[in-house]
């Protein structure tokens, strides 16, 4: 039956027919949106965030016959099972739907940077391991049993790799290989795919084994030199790759003649000046995320912009949404300061300044430790140890891609203050989003820190897109050549 089940879905890919894809832990949709910029369908998605799930919804629009309520509603993948997801969109019987089974598993257990502040929370050493998140990738494979794909794809932190001394992507390989299926993965960093941000990621890829093609890779179509500190995570999430019979497939290497990686200022600069933060914090506390501000006039825009604006199905006009930034007042002079790409400690050096300096202005001036002192200091003098978050401040590079984005964003986004001090900010949501590589028509559900979040915790759509590609390109060459033997193996 599970022959049967998969080979009738490589006759009809054969026949010319969009692989249909069904995306486990989907967020707002950033995997989703490349995939199907590279010629996937898009059937069904599973995402227990209420607003990312109503931002897909927003963005996607339902198969035919699946009502837009069922289509946006949140749902539990743990609770959730694979029958019972085909069963409430009205699809047949679930392993005969869907041809791909892809997944951005939730990262938060695997991450390293996490794993001290869930120990202080829950008290327990090894809260990482007994996260329930962590043990998702089980219950991913029991979607595999459940719908037959003939493609996998799974996307998550590299540190996955290094789980306590466990690789799990290693598992889940030996696991798919009892289950048909040749599998790869390895290390992509988006900067090397046009995605304006040094973003590394661990992808999983899977394929039916009668396609008789081993997954590999896309080549980087720019280059980029990783920062300092990037070699050094690579060793440790690499630590565990098996020395025989491993599943890893090299990390790809960007060639030499390729053009440089998408900087900071290329993405953004035609994006909106923001300063009512602190001209007007009034307008800024009205505006909606939904709000529409126009483009900058620019001469030179760039080709990662045009890009932006011109997504197909997402294109604007002459005006976009997402204009929201923090309201830190305290900080707005420290940003102002600061230069491109100082991090905590040196913006904790400037507040000392500036705390100095409007001290110099109080007559009679403040005793140490009063009252009027303590007001002085805590109104331009961060409270965070520079020990324990060196990297929680940083400014970006113009000429460089950004930093990693995070779902942390949500909550703070000090980890991105805008270059142009002048504009002394972070940056906004939809300046996060072209660093995701989100095009300018793709709308995000809820409030500001809602749609940071979504952002942060999305597949950069460019990178998905380049891996979605050449899929297409590996499954192409191979069903070419499969047909008759489809035909073949159906008739015996």
């Amino acid at each position: 039956m599970m022959r049967a089940t998969r080979l009738a879905k490589l006759n009809r890919m054969a026949d010319g027919s969009s692989p249909r894809v069904l995306e486990l832990c989907s967020g707002c949709g950033g995997m989703s949106l490349g995939l199907q910029a590279a010629g996937f369908s898009l059937l069904a998605h599973v995402e227990n965030d209420p607003v990312a799930a109503a931002s897909y919804a927003i963005n996607f629009s339902p198969p035919v016959g699946v009502e837009k309520d069922r289509w946006a509603a949140p749902r539990d993948m743990i609770e959730c099972s694979a029958s019972d997801l085909a069963e409430d969109l009205g699809l047949a019987e679930v392993s005969g739907e869907f041809d791909v089974l892809a997944a951005g598993l939730p990262c938060q257990a695997f991450a390293r940077i996490g794993r001290s502040k869930l120990r202080s929370v829950t008290g327990d050493e090894d809260a990482f391991r007994n996260d329930p998140r962590a043990r998702l990738y089980r219950r991913f494979l029991e979607y595999v049993e459940a719908v037959q794909p003939v493609v996998i794809i799974i996307e998550n932190v590299p540190d996955i790799l290094n789980f306590g001394g466990h690789n799990i992507p290693e598992e889940i390989c030996q696991t798919l290989d009892e289950l048909g299926y040749h599998t790869s993965y390895t290390l992509l960093n988006a900067a090397f795919y046009g995605v304006p941000q040094m973003r590394e990621r661990l992808f999983l890829i899977a394929y039916d084994r009668s396609i008789g093609q081993r997954p590999t890779f896309p080549d980087p179509t720019h280059a980029a030199e990783l920062p300092s500190g990037y070699e050094g995570a690579r060793t440790v999430a690499l630590k565990y790759i098996p020395a025989e019979n491993s599943h890893f497939h090299p990390i790809p290497i960007p060639a030499a003649d390729l053009p440089g990686a998408v900087a900071t200022k290329a993405a953004l600069s035609d994006l909106p000046y923001i300063s009512e933060h602190y001209r007007d914090p009034g307008e800024m506390r009205r505006r909606k995320l939904t709000d529409k501000l126009p483009y900058r006039s620019f001469s030179g825009l760039s080709a990662y912009a045009k890009r932006m604006r011109a997504w197909k199905g997402f294109e604007t006009g002459g005006e976009t949404d997402g204009h929201l930034v923090r309201l830190t007042p305290r900080d707005f002079a420290i940003f102002r300061r600061m230069r491109a790409g100082a991090d905590y400690p040196r913006a904790l050096q400037i507040a000392e300044t500036i705390f100095a300096e409007r001290l110099a202005q109080e007559s009679p001036r403040p005793r140490k430790g009063s009252k009027r002192w303590i007001e002085l200091r805590n109104s331009c003098v961060p409270p965070y140890d520079p020990d324990k978050f060196p990297n929680k401040w940083w400014k970006l590079e113009p000429t460089f891609p950004s930093r990693t984005l995070t779902a942390h964003l949500g909550k703070d986004s000090y980890s991105h203050i805008h270059w142009d001090s002048r504009q002394q900010r972070v940056i906004s949501v939809r300046e996060a989003a072209r660093l995701q590589s989100f095009p300018d028509g793709f709308r995000f559900a809820g409030a500001m820190n809602a749609g940071f979040r979504q952002i942060g915790n999305a597949v950069p759509p460019l990178l998905a897109l380049s891996i979605g590609c050449h899929m297409l390109s590996q499954l192409g060459s191979a069903l070419g050549r499969l047909t008759d033997d489809i035909e073949g193996a159906e008739a015996a």
